[in-house]
């Protein structure tokens, strides 16, 4: 077994800090181009080699975007990493009964319970007509078949919305591409398609009437047909 030599380590740490370093001292955001590999080189007074593994460990955490043919730009957040992670390690847990998705379900549960009060807090400045489309939609599509994925996906995105924190439709997009990952181990839903549609129509109109313990309510009833489904996921044979 091979070892990386101390003095090669912890100049590939010294290569992305540098990175790191350059752009915030120059103020640079998301988008933004990042010099060449060239200059990155005489700035930083570090090796093409060093360069090139610090670029490549600082894309795979979404600092640096390389486009080839492009150039080098400031990543964009992006929590991919993170729902891949998570998907792989609940799939890992399913085998032998210790469900990360509950675990995952419950702090999906508790955020969107405290975002319904700060969503009820800003009163007639949450712009709800988006979010009472889509319930519409989605009570349409109830009457003749399933609730898509989809339509649930964009009504919870849509009622956070006006909160204006675009951390928070990061956030619950994770939930769902793990979920969406894991759709054939979670299975289809059990509640009747108006069932769902009515469990959304509780929440919008308990937020649309101020009251935060029906909306938190709402909230939590929601998320019980979830429940459900995991509290049945047992070991898998290996």
């Amino acid at each position: 077994m091979t070892t990386v030599p101390r003095s090669r380590l912890s100049r590939a740490v010294e290569a992305q800090e540098g990175v790191k370093d350059l752009i915030l001292r120059r103020g640079l955001v998301a988008g933004d181009p990042l010099p060449t590999e060239s200059e990155l080189m005489e700035e930083l007074d570090i090796s093409r080699n060093s360069v090139r593994e610090a670029l490549k460990a600082l894309q795979a955490v979404g600092i640096v975007e390389i486009r080839h043919g492009f150039g080098m730009f400031v990543g964009r957040m992006s929590l991919a990493g993170l729902v891949d992670e998570l998907a792989f390690h609940s799939r890992i847990t399913l085998q032998d009964g210790r469900n990360h998705l509950g675990h995952l379900t419950e702090i999906r549960e508790v955020l969107e319970s405290g975002l319904v009060v700060r969503l009820i807090d800003l009163g007639d400045e949450a712009d709800l007509a988006p979010v009472t489309e889509v319930m519409a939609r989605m009570e349409a599509e109830a009457q003749v078949g399933a609730v898509p994925p989809e339509t649930d996906r964009l009504f919870h995105d849509l009622l956070y919305r006006p909160l204006g924190n675009p951390l928070v439709s990061q956030l619950l997009g994770a939930f769902w591409d793990v979920y969406h990952q894991l759709r054939d181990e979670i299975g289809t839903p059990d509640e009747a398609p108006a069932d769902v549609a009515r469990r959304h129509r509780d929440i919008l109109a308990a937020v649309t009437a101020g009251d935060r313990a029906a909306a938190t309510a709402a909230v939590e009833a929601h998320f019980e047909g979830v429940r459900n489904r995991l509290e049945r996921l047992g070991p898998r044979p290996l």
